[in-house]
């Protein structure tokens, strides 16, 4: 198991968003759901506005590229003159523009392991780190999808517009759980919460405490379930030992 560091740099972009969606729910990028992509692209907008994170606008170009192709396939195809058959997959561009992200993506992971293998070849005395002290990258995502089923859960109709909720209390929330476990998994963090703007501090608090480096997030491979370790003090192993 391997220690996960988030960085928001990493939420790039809405093909990002795309490819996630598509990973996660085994989906075949020639013949892709549209009205089911669509929905779900579309919730994780609505949950990331609820969160007060900047949408840029190329996010919902992307909506309303993707509201486009799902009401042209709704629509009777017409054939080119002269072609027999059905006219083109309104989806033709779309599978381009993944194909060519796709690419782009596997170019630069080869990149960044050649960078990462020598980037330190000119200096002596690099300190030599294992590989359970690194941090790795965890989808930014995987934290969205757990705030979504939270949404989820809680009653917007309870809402009141006075009630507060301090970060300082969720952050001590998420400390005290770990005081005495190896490690909770992260809707665990929410599952207590019966308002949206707790489960909003929840994540906030996380992203703090992920910040600070006072919490490990790991996860055993793609789409498995989200861990949370306190992390150790220097020359201190966390409960259990360190996740591997």
């Amino acid at each position: 198991m391997n220690a996960l560091d988030v960085h928001l740099d990493v939420f790039e972009g809405p093909m990002d968003l795309l490819m996630y969606l598509i990973r996660k729910n085994n989906l075949d990028i020639y013949d892709i759901p549209i009205a089911q992509i669509t929905q779900e692209y579309l919730g994780y907008l609505d949950v990331m506005k609820s969160l007060n994170l900047e949408v840029a606008g190329e996010f919902l170009v992307m909506a309303s590229t993707l509201m486009q192709i799902k009401a042209k396939m709704l629509l009777p195809s017409k054939a080119e003159p002269g072609v027999d058959g059905e006219g083109p997959d309104p989806r033709g561009k779309l599978v381009t523009m993944l194909e060519d992200y796709q690419r782009y993506k596997q170019a630069s992971k080869i990149m960044e392991t050649r960078f990462a293998g020598f980037k330190d070849v000119f200096y002596r005395g690099s300190p030599v780190f294992s590989n359970d002290e690194k941090f790795l990258e965890l989808e930014f995502f995987t934290l969205l999808e757990a705030v979504k089923r939270a949404f989820e859960r809680v009653d917007d109709s309870k809402e009141v517009q006075a009630e507060t909720f301090p970060i300082e209390s969720r952050v001590d929330k998420i400390l005290e759980m770990l005081k005495a476990r190896e490690w909770i998994v992260l809707d665990e963090v929410f599952a207590s919460e019966t308002r949206r703007l707790g489960v909003i501090v929840c994540f906030m608090a996380l992203l703090e405490l992920i910040k600070q480096r006072k919490i490990l997030v790991a996860q055993d491979q793609a789409y498995s379930e989200v861990r949370i370790y306190r992390a150790p003090e220097p020359g201190e192993l966390p409960i259990g030992g360190r996740p591997e």
